[in-house]
């Protein structure tokens, strides 16, 4: 017989285990372990993006932000070429602030950013906000950099 572990526990588990790997073997070796666990070329964001292109953006995180039950906008310019999602509350890390006996990973919203490795694979720019993920939130702007320039 095999065991589940439900949602709720996966959550602080992986937090967990990012923090042990970081205690034993470094910081590097929790990037690698993330890196080993994703194929960009396997990821299901690329059939969406090989599909539609940008539009492939919103059809695949439409889908899976949902099915996490995120609290997020989604914008799409197909025309101005971006895709942009804004995240007003993050499941994951939000049940990490929640959960007082642990200390989450301090870069936990971090292997969010491997999607980085399948969206430059078809030219696209990557571009990911950490800057709030201490309140559960962060933003992702990807965009073609033959059509649109991001304000800076």
């Amino acid at each position: 017989m095999r065991a589940m572990i439900s949602c709720t526990e996966f959550i602080p588990a992986y937090s967990e285990l990012f923090k042990f790997i970081d205690r034993k073997s470094g910081r590097q070796a929790v990037y690698d372990y993330w890196r080993s666990n994703f194929d960009p070329d396997r990821a299901p964001v690329n059939q969406h993006l090989n599909k539609s292109g940008i539009r492939g953006c919103w059809d695949y995180w439409s889908h899976t932000l949902n099915e996490e039950a995120a609290d997020f906008t989604m914008t799409l310019d197909e025309e101005a070429g971006y895709f942009r999602i804004d995240m007003h509350h993050c499941p994951s890390k939000g049940r990490l602030l929640e959960t007082k006996h642990i200390e989450p990973f301090d870069e936990y919203c971090f292997h969010c950013d491997l999607y980085r490795l399948s969206v430059e694979k078809h030219g696209l720019v990557y571009e990911y906000d950490f800057s709030r993920t201490d309140k559960a939130q962060c933003s992702l702007l990807i965009y073609d950099p033959l059509k649109y320039q991001p304000q800076k």
